[in-house]
C-alpha cells in the first residue's frame, strides 16, 4: 500500500529540486520545464527566496488547468495538499503582533521558518514554510504551553510578516522600556515618583513604530489612519473602503510617542496639546511612488487623538469611468463643466468623494490654454497644473479673501474648496457673474437641497437662477470583489423600495459579497460613486424664489431626468457592481410627499 505524500515525506526539507520533480509527478509542468528551471543559476536574492515562491516568478502555465499560471498562491495549495495541511492566509489586520511574537524567540522562528498566526489559552496556530518538517513542535508545545497546531502559508508571506512582527514587536518593547508608568496624560493626571521618563518622538523604537504605520496603511489601502488614546492602552484604526478596522492596540506612553513623532514630521507645535492643530506630510512608498498625508489632532480626555487621511495622487490620473460617473450622469456632468462661466457645485457628507471628483474634473480641464486656479482649506493634493492657495486664517486669507484676489489672477477656471458662508458664496457669484466657471463644494444631502442652502445663507434667489449651471450630489458604495462575488437574489419589494417613486424592472440576477484573499473576506474591493445631477434648467429655475418648494423642485427635476442617489446605486446593483445593503447604507430616501 502507497504512503500518502506527507508520510512519505515525513522530516524532508523541500529544495527546488525535488519540489521541481513533484510537480513533474503531479503533471502540472513538464520535464523540460523543470530541468531548465533547475538548471538556471540564481542571484543572492533568488537563492535567499524559499524554492516555491522562486518556481512562482517563471510563471509556467499549469498543465493540469490549462490557462491558469503556476503563481504562489497556486503553488502553495498544490504543496499544502501534498502535505495534507490547510492553506491559511495571513491578514495583519487580524493578528495581534505582540503576542504571537511572545510565544517564541525570532531566531528560533527564522531557524525553522515558522511563525506563530493565532493564539488562544490552549492552541497555537503556526505557519511552516517547510511542511515536512515536524522535530520544533515537541519543543515548542513544552516551552509554549500550548497546543501546535501547523498549517500551511504561502512563503513569501511567512517571510515578510516574521520581519515585520518581530521588528514592530521589539520596537514596542524596546520603547516600553523607556516609558514611565505613569499612563494617563490629561485629565487624569497622576504624579508617580521615581519613574522614568516617556519614550522620546525621535528615539529609534518610535521611528520604526511609525514608519511600519505608515507602510502597513499604504498596503491595506486605507483612507485614514486613527490614533485613539484610552486609559491603559492607544488604539489604531485603519479605514479601509470606508470601513474602520482595529490594527493594533500600543501602550498609552507609546501611542503619545508616536502621536508626537507624527507632530514632528507635519510641522505642528509638539508641545501645545491643549488645541486642535492640522498639518501635512509628503511621503513616498516603497514603489517611489509620493504620497500626501494630512494630519489632524484633537484634544480628548485621554491626550490628543490624531487622524492622518491618506491622499493618493493617482487619483487625479483616474478617469470619470473608474470613479463610477457614466452614462447619461457623466453627460450631465460633461455639459456643466464645458459652460464657460457659471457655479457648479458639488455636495455630499465628509468622505463622500467630493474631493476626488473636483480634481479629476480640474485635471481634464487644466489645459495649456486655461488658467485653472484654486483655494482649498487645506491644499489636500498637490497638482503642478493648477494653482493652488492655501487659506491661512492667521492671516486673514479665508475663502473669500482668496477668491477676491483670484479674480484679479486673470483665471479661467476658480475652485473654491468649500462654500461655508454668505461672503464666499457672494464671491463666487460674483466670479460667475465676470465670466468665471466656479466650482465649489457644499455640505448638504441631497442636489435639490443645495439651492435651499444657498438661501439659507442668504443668497438672492435671482444671483441662483443667473449663475447656479447644477448641482450634484454623490456618495461612495464599496464595489463587490470581482474574485468571489456570487449570484444572489433580491425581493421584489427589497427592489422597489429601493428605486421608489420609479417603477423599475427587477433584475434577473444581482450579486452578493462572499470572501476571498484578495478583498480579506469582506466581500468587497474598492469603492465607486453614485450621482444624483440636478441640471439648472429653466423650468427648474423658475421655481427658485425666496420661498422656493423644495419637494417640487426635486419632483420637476426628476421629471425631466434627475436619477436620484438611490437609482443611481440600483443601476451599479442590477450592473454586478455593488449590492442593495451598500446602497441603502449610504443613500438617503428621497422625499417626494406633498
Amino acid at each position: 500500500m502507497k504512503e500518502s505524500g506527507a508520510a512519505a515525506n515525513a522530516g524532508r526539507m523541500v529544495d527546488l529540486r525535488n519540489l521541481l520533480d513533484d510537480l513533474v509527478e503531479d503533471g502540472r509542468i513538464g520535464a523540460t520545464d523543470a530541468n531548465f528551471i533547475a538548471g538556471q543559476s540564481r542571484s543572492r536574492e533568488q537563492t535567499a527566496m524559499h524554492p516555491l515562491s522562486y518556481i512562482a516568478t517563471q510563471q509556467l502555465d499549469d498543465r493540469a488547468n490549462p490557462g491558469t499560471v503556476l503563481d504562489e498562491l497556486v503553488l502553495s495549495q498544490w504543496l499544502a495538499n501534498r502535505a495534507e495541511l490547510p492553506l491559511k492566509h495571513i491578514d495583519p489586520l487580524k493578528i495581534k503582533a505582540g503576542e504571537v511574537t511572545e510565544v517564541m524567540s525570532y531566531a528560533f522562528a527564522k531557524r525553522h521558518g515558522i511563525l506563530c498566526i493565532d493564539l488562544s489559552a490552549d492552541e497555537m496556530v503556526v505557519a511552516c514554510m517547510q511542511p515536512y518538517v515536524t522535530d520544533w513542535e515537541p519543543q515548542l508545545e513544552h516551552v509554549a504551553r500550548r497546543k501546535v497546531t501547523r498549517v500551511f502559508v504561502m512563503p513569501s508571506d511567512v517571510q515578510r510578516y516574521m520581519v515585520e512582527f518581530y521588528t514592530l514587536s521589539k520596537s514596542i518593547s524596546g520603547a516600553s522600556g523607556m516609558a514611565g508608568a505613569s499612563k494617563v496624560t490629561n485629565f487624569e493626571q497622576l504624579l508617580e515618583l521615581g519613574s522614568l521618563k516617556d519614550p522620546e518622538a525621535n528615539d529609534q523604537h518610535i521611528v520604526n513604530i511609525v514608519d511600519w504605520l505608515l507602510q502597513y496603511a499604504f498596503d491595506q489601502r486605507a483612507s485614514d489612519i486613527h490614533i485613539e488614546p484610552r486609559r491603559e492602552v492607544g488604539r489604531v484604526r485603519f479605514r479601509i473602503d470606508g470601513v474602520l478596522h482595529q490594527v493594533y492596540e500600543l501602550p498609552a506612553a507609546i501611542t503619545t510617542a508616536v502621536t508626537s513623532r507624527l507632530k514632528i514630521l507635519g510641522r505642528m507645535n509638539v508641545a501645545e496639546k491643549r488645541k486642535p492643530q492640522d498639518g501635512r506630510i509628503k511621503t513616498k512608498r516603497p514603489n517611489g511612488g509620493e504620497v500626501e498625508l494630512r494630519l489632524s489632532t484633537l484634544p480628548t480626555a485621554f491626550g490628543e487623538k490624531m487622524v492622518t487621511r491618506i491622499f493618493d495622487p493617482d487619483v487625479l490620473l483616474r478617469s470619470f469611468t473608474e470613479l463610477g460617473l457614466t452614462g447619461d450622469d457623466y453627460e450631465r456632468w460633461k455639459t456643466m463643466m464645458d459652460r464657460p462661466h457659471g457655479i457648479v457645485l458639488v455636495t455630499g457628507p465628509t468622505g463622500s468623494g467630493k474631493t476626488t471628483t473636483l480634481y479629476s474634473s480640474l485635471k481634464q480641464l487644466a489645459t495649456s490654454e486655461v488658467n485653472v486656479s484654486t483655494i482649498e482649506d487645506p491644499i489636500e493634493m498637490v497638482e503642478e497644473a493648477f494653482n493652488q492657495t492655501q487659506v491661512q486664517h492667521n492671516i486673514d486669507l479665508d475663502f473669500a479673501a482668496g477668491v477676491r484676489t483670484l479674480m484679479r489672477q486673470d483665471p479661467d477656471i476658480i475652485m473654491v474648496g468649500e462654500i461655508r458662508d454668505l461672503e464666499t458664496a457672494q464671491m463666487a457669484v460674483q466670479a460667475a457673474l465676470t465670466g468665471h466657471l466656479v466650482i465649489s463644494t457644499l455640505h448638504t444631502n441631497d442636489s435639490a437641497t443645495g439651492v435651499t442652502r444657498l438661501l439659507d445663507l442668504g443668497v438672492p434667489s435671482y444671483l441662483i437662477r443667473s449663475t447656479v449651471l447644477g448641482i450634484m450630489a454623490q456618495r461612495l458604495v464599496r464595489t463587490l470583489c470581482p474574485h468571489c462575488k456570487k449570484e444572489s437574489h433580491v425581493e421584489p419589494e427589497v427592489w422597489q423600495s429601493l428605486v421608489a417613486p420609479w417603477k423599475v424592472a427587477h433584475p434577473k440576477k444581482v450579486f452578493a459579497p462572499n470572501g476571498c484573499l484578495e478583498c480579506r473576506n469582506t466581500g468587497y474591493l474598492g469603492r465607486q460613486g453614485i450621482y444624483e445631477i440636478m441640471v439648472l434648467t429653466e423650468s427648474l429655475q423658475q421655481l427658485i424664489d425666496d420661498n422656493c418648494d423644495l419637494i417640487e423642485l426635486r419632483k420637476l427635476a426628476m421629471r425631466e431626468g434627475m436619477r436620484t442617489l438611490r437609482l443611481s446605486g440600483a443601476q451599479k446593483v442590477a450592473q454586478g457592481v455593488t449590492t442593495i445593503e451598500e446602497v441603502l447604507r449610504v443613500a438617503p430616501p428621497v422625499d417626494t410627499s406633498g
